[in-house]
């Protein structure tokens, strides 16, 4: 006798899919279904308005011309390769996404291994992560004053102003020059001679101005009367004189001549020239005077060489042409540095210490281990810490906007400022500002693809 299935049940071999509780089941995840996307819904608004629409937008913009009135396909996108102004721009985003992610990753693996090395590595970790609490606008401040060309006002000329002071002495009177028809010929900055030549057992006087009072040197006396101290003519074999400030307060005295008031020149090299050589050379006294002793007979041409009157070192012009690029990078590693060390530090910890104790106890030292398990091991976060700073880098803008003088801004423009010129900055063509838009937006979503690609399969 066979068993049948009750009346209404389910077929035989077929499994029950009715039934209150499944139909309970079914109403329940419907209704998750419902409140996940009340929930999910705002987000996908602000998303849609906030990226999508605009995305799409900007790529429509990108096909019409400056005014948006007439359609002109890939003409905005052929126009990017064709402007010298954009090619550097993009020359000089390449210069960012290679050297920035660069260097801060290996500073970042650097210092995050000194730090476990260190006694107050929590409190080295906090000063190198503060930067990170400051905007760019407030680094960009920073940095601008930092590299000023006046040593006076930026720290870094100052430093290298001081430094090379300290291995080279500065020109004593670097604003001083010669009165002119007075004797001496030469253009500003010297070197300067006499017109006329002198033989020995004679004397000269050498008047200059442009000296101010406040930067005359605090030992310099009145200035000795030519013929030597006391109205002493030189020797038969020497060649006396006096280098003076041919000024006297008030503006009286004669040009030309030694004046009383006026003062010496101290610490003026002079050089006694005879037939294209220098025969003898001498410094100035505190009262600017001067001898040539031992001298053969014959003419010679007194000459003060243009080290006496070289402007003083000014430091490195960081926001030149040359070095703006490197300078604001170097602001963006000031930044990005504590960010780089803390990740990479986060991943340091997560390594299992017995692999790192047996290669200790088999005998590798230590840049075998840091080389052959300490960065294969890290190979992961390494990764993701370069191809996040490599998105970030693509969009850089505030620093290079604020430290970059204007006469330099095209040198130091990067595809995110050139965008901002072009539409904004007073190039009004909305049209190929979209287009640059939009190279940008293609060249960072590879990276972020990565990145999450990345993300999931360490989550999993």
């Amino acid at each position: 006798m066979t068993d049948r299935p009750a009346p209404g049940g389910p077929a035989p071999g077929r499994p029950a899919t009715g039934g209150p509780a499944a139909d309970g089941r079914r109403l329940a995840r419907r209704r998750k279904r419902r409140l996940a996307v009340v929930f999910v819904l705002p987000a996908l608004l602000l998303l849609g308005a906030l990226v999508v629409y605009p995305v799409l937008f900007s790529f429509g913009r990108s096909l019409f011309d400056a005014d948006g009135d007439r359609f002109v396909g890939a003409a905005n996108y052929a126009a990017i390769v064709q402007d010298p102004a954009t090619l550097k721009a993009i020359r000089n985003s390449a210069v960012w996404v290679v050297v920035a992610p660069t260097l801060l990753t290996g500073l970042g693996l650097m210092l995050a291994v000194l730090t476990e090395k260190v006694r107050w590595a929590t409190a080295f970790k906090l000063v190198l992560f503060l930067p990170m609490a400051v905007s760019f606008l407030a680094a960009g401040i920073i940095f601008r004053l930092a590299y000023e060309q006046d040593p006076d006002r930026g720290v870094l000329n100052a430093a290298a102003v001081a430094v090379h002071d300290g291995f080279d002495d500065a020109a004593a009177y670097p604003t001083a020059r010669a009165r002119e028809g007075h004797g001496l010929t030469g253009g500003a900055g010297g070197p300067y001679s006499t017109a006329a030549t002198v033989r020995p057992g004679g004397s000269i006087g050498l008047g200059f101005i442009g000296v101010a009072p406040d930067a005359m040197p605090a030992g310099a006396k009145a200035a000795s009367d030519p013929a030597g101290p006391a109205g002493a003519a030189p020797a038969a074999d020497a060649i006396g004189g006096v280098v003076y400030l041919d000024f006297a307060p008030g503006g009286a005295g004669t040009p030309g001549r030694v004046d009383p008031g006026e003062k010496g020149l101290p610490g003026m090299k002079v050089e006694a020239v005879r037939d294209g050589r220098v025969a003898a050379t001498a410094t100035t006294a505190e009262d600017g005077s001067f001898r040539f002793a031992g001298l053969a007979d014959g003419d010679y041409t007194v000459r003060l060489p243009a080290a006496n009157f070289e402007a003083p070192y000014q430091g490195v012009h960081w926001l030149g042409p040359a070095l703006v690029t490197p300078a604001i990078i170097g602001a963006y590693l000031w930044v990005w540095t504590g960010f780089s060390m803390v990740l990479i530090g986060a991943g340091l910890a997560a390594i299992p210490r017995d692999a790192l104790e047996a290669a200790r106890m088999d005998g590798a030292t230590e840049g075998q281990i840091f080389r052959k398990i300490t960065v294969p091991l890290l190979a992961p976060v390494l990764t993701v810490v370069f191809v996040t700073l490599v998105i970030n880098v693509m969009k850089v803008f505030d620093l290079v906007w604020i430290i970059a003088p204007g006469p330099v801004q095209e040198e130091a423009n990067v595809l995110a400022t050139r965008m901002w010129m072009v539409s904004f900055g007073g190039g009004d063509d909305q049209g190929l500002g979209s287009a640059l838009s939009m190279v940008l937006l293609l060249l960072v979503v590879p990276a972020m693809i990565f990145n999450v690609r990345r993300f999931r399969r360490s989550g999993a």
